[in-house]
């Protein structure tokens, strides 16, 4: 046998050993049809390069179950892909994106003159004589520095002052539980991220908006409230917010939507708070909520900020996208990214553990990297 015949033997035995260089360059499996058919051929990113990264999101091992994506950008659709057993009609539970709602809503009293930011709130329990926790104002509130000693998170979980309220002794009247907390700091001192503030925060709205103290009545009221000033105008038909038995809204974690009405929302936020020409809210409200408060660099009013890691909620992980890039946020990785510098939304629902969660948002955040800056 030929020394020429010889080199061509070699190099058949030696292809799938060179293939596993970390100097040959790997070649990405083709794009399955419903993978490129969740991309609209205009948008706005290369249609190849953001159909591969959405793949990722929903194939890659490591980054939990994405259950649903839908892109926005320039107020249209250009992007949406589901995982098996759920679809465009399908509502996903909010977890803690529920609190940029809230917040809206308590902007929308606030714009009716019937709550003044900077001012005492209107809870009983507060308003006596010689009460330090009547010196709360309603901003502090939003920009989660009450001062309360509320702590989100605890070992075991259910000591946390959040899991007491939603599942166990504060359930059934979940506002009450939450403004019997007592301070642990001068109101106004510092950042401290709660659920239970959020329920406080709409436990004002049902007092503002009825002096009645029976449960359905205070459910009809703030329902009727939200689906006619925010709801019904953005075509959020799909929302359903859940109120504990007292008839509080559970503001802070529990309202369910489809994707697409998650995104609407998220470009009403955009949008500062307007939606096909009608101003639902001033927009100076949304500058507030999207502006960094005294006490964090990373949190506005009920609304995370792309600053301080404020996205990842991990110092360890570089910032990443424009700094004006901000989110509604919850549990397990759900997430509303809204970008106006990109005039883009993105929103991702789905089940990642928190270890699983950090890869996950740099993969969403690849997807928002494909977008220019204006």
């Amino acid at each position: 046998m030929n020394l020429r015949r010889l080199s061509l033997i070699a190099s058949f035995v030696l292809l799938p050993a060179l293939a596993s260089c970390s100097d040959v360059p790997m070649i990405d499996a083709p794009l399955s049809d419903g993978a490129l058919a969740a991309v609209t051929d205009e948008a706005g990113a290369p249609k190849d390069q953001l159909a591969r990264q959405i793949d990722d999101l929903f194939t890659k091992e490591g980054l939990g179950e994405t259950r649903a994506l839908v892109v926005m950008y320039g107020g249209k659709i250009v992007a949406e892909r589901y995982g098996p057993d759920y679809n465009k009609d399908t509502r996903f539970v909010s977890w803690s994106m529920a609190k940029t709602v809230t917040a809206v809503m308590i902007g929308m009293l606030v714009s009716d003159g019937r709550l003044r930011l900077d001012e005492s709130v209107p809870e009983p329990r507060w308003n006596r004589p010689q009460e330090p926790r009547g010196e709360i104002t309603l901003r502090q509130l939003l920009q989660m520095r009450s001062g309360l000693r509320h702590t989100e998170a605890g070992d075991p979980p259910y000591e946390s002052s959040e899991v007491r309220m939603l599942f166990m002794d504060g359930r059934d009247d979940m506002a009450d539980w939450a403004t019997a907390e007592s301070l642990e700091a001068e109101p106004g001192a510092q950042f401290e991220y709660s659920s239970n503030t959020t329920v406080i925060l709409a436990d004002i709205a049902a007092r503002v908006l009825t002096n009645s103290k029976d449960s359905e009545t205070r459910r009809a009221i703030v329902d009727d409230y939200l689906r006619t000033r925010l709801f019904a105008p953005l075509a959020m038909e799909s929302m359903v917010p859940e109120y504990d038995a007292s008839g509080t809204l559970i503001g802070g974690s529990l309202m369910h939507a489809n994707a697409r009405d998650w995104a609407r929302f998220g470009e009403f936020l955009r949008n500062k708070g307007s939606y096909r020409g009608s101003q639902l809210i001033p927009r100076k409200w949304i500058e507030f909520m999207t502006s960094p408060s005294p006490r964090s660099e990373f949190y506005g009013a009920q609304t995370w900020l792309n600053r301080d890691s404020g996205l990842d909620r991990d110092e360890k992980l570089q910032d990443r996208g424009p700094e004006t890039m901000f989110a509604a946020i919850g549990h397990m990785g759900q997430y509303i990214l809204v970008s106006p510098e990109q005039r883009l939304t993105v929103v991702r629902l789905g089940h990642s553990n928190p270890e699983e969660r950090k890869a996950m948002l740099q993969h969403l955040l690849d997807i928002v990297e494909l977008y220019p800056e204006r």
